[in-house]
């Protein structure tokens, strides 16, 4: 979608200085007045405000499917680049943890607590960890009772590594963007995670990078270079549709941008390409903020009464809950679909 762009024109006052002085001080004086009327006052020729984002990263430390290898060694590499481009960024980033992740069948608690870690690694480069379960089930479809007992047991390892810091553990981020079925449910949890503290992490930039994520590892464990490389490339193009596609959204439904929420994944293709993801961002005119700067936006206190089987961004749900059709979302071309149903045989 388009900004609406206003129909007012404005025209720059044109007078010659010499042809004014031989006039009268009197005409002089009003076709100052008249020039200095017409021309744009500092308010009107401000830039408008800087378009602000937070990034997020989910299934922490590392989504199995989309990464090389998901041993300790290979985590540690992948994590130690991701958190290079956000130094170089200068993006504060918030990773939501699956501590169930850190506890592979086979492994020792030597093991597990490598994997802890690297989540380590994190906080001590100055980012946050919030809670996105256990074991990454599904709101939709499990008890509420079970559910809440699968964040319980998501908060140790994760509480332990913040406070090293001096940090608490404040957001929670529903796995899928699930929120329930029904708004009894939904609103129950909701109560249960305020009662512990949390903060639900919303999103407004959703998208299907995963798909490109899970075929771009497959090719590069394949050493299909030209196929990684194709999906890199379009990956960034998708993603700046993407952007695009909820600019005009938040437009069209709030009449502004707001400061956006993006989710990722900590994968092998944002370790690869976020250097080049984040120089799109900038381009757009995007400046990296923490998620607490964002969430203070009034826009993030909209009624929000949206439930149903679809993991879609919160801009969705307040197009819903205001009784709008959802807005559809871009998709990866065909090729990348067909790439990622490839990989997941």
């Amino acid at each position: 979608m388009r900004a609406q762009t206003s129909t007012r024109r404005r025209r720059a006052a044109r007078y010659d200085p010499e042809s004014m002085m031989r006039r009268r001080p009197s005409v002089v004086l009003l076709a100052l007045a008249v020039a200095l009327a017409l021309a744009p006052s500092p308010a009107t020729t401000a830039p408008a405000a800087p378009r602000a984002v937070a990034v997020t990263f989910d299934d922490l430390p590392g989504p199995g499917g989309s990464l090389l290898s998901s041993d300790v060694p290979a985590l540690r590499e992948n994590t130690r680049k991701l958190l290079a481009a956000f130094r170089d960024a200068k993006a504060p980033v918030v990773g939501f943890v699956n501590e169930g992740k850190l506890f592979v069948e086979g492994e020792t608690l030597a093991t597990a607590e490598q994997r802890a870690g690297v989540l380590r690694l994190w906080v001590e480069a100055g980012h946050e960890l919030g809670n996105h379960t256990y074991s990454h089930r599904d709101l939709n479809t499990q008890p509420l009772d079970w559910f809440e007992q699968d964040v319980v047991r998501g908060e140790p390892v994760t509480r332990r590594l913040l406070a090293e810091k001096g940090r608490r553990l404040r957001y929670f981020r529903h796995p899928f963007l699930h929120v329930g079925l029904d708004l009894d449910k939904r609103r129950a949890f909701e109560s249960f995670l305020a009662g512990r503290g949390y903060t639900v992490a919303p999103v407004t930039i959703d998208n299907d990078e995963y798909v490109y994520a899970a075929a771009y590892a497959d090719a590069r464990r394949r050493g299909d270079t030209p196929m990684a490389t194709r999906l890199a490339e379009d990956y960034l193009r998708y993603m700046e549709s993407v952007f695009s596609f909820i600019e005009g959204v938040s437009r069209d439904l709030l009449g502004r941008e707001i400061p956006q929420v993006l989710l990722l994944h900590a994968n092998a293709l944002n370790a690869d390409r976020f250097p080049q993801l984040g120089a799109m961002m900038r381009a757009r005119g995007y400046r990296f903020v923490a998620l607490q700067e964002a969430l203070r936006d009034e826009a993030y206190g909209r009624p929000d009464t949206y439930v149903g089987p679809w993991g879609v961004s919160w801009l969705h749900h307040w197009e819903i809950t205001e009784g709008r059709k959802r807005s559809p979302s871009p998709d990866p071309p065909e090729w990348v679909t067909k790439a990622y149903e490839a990989a997941a045989r």
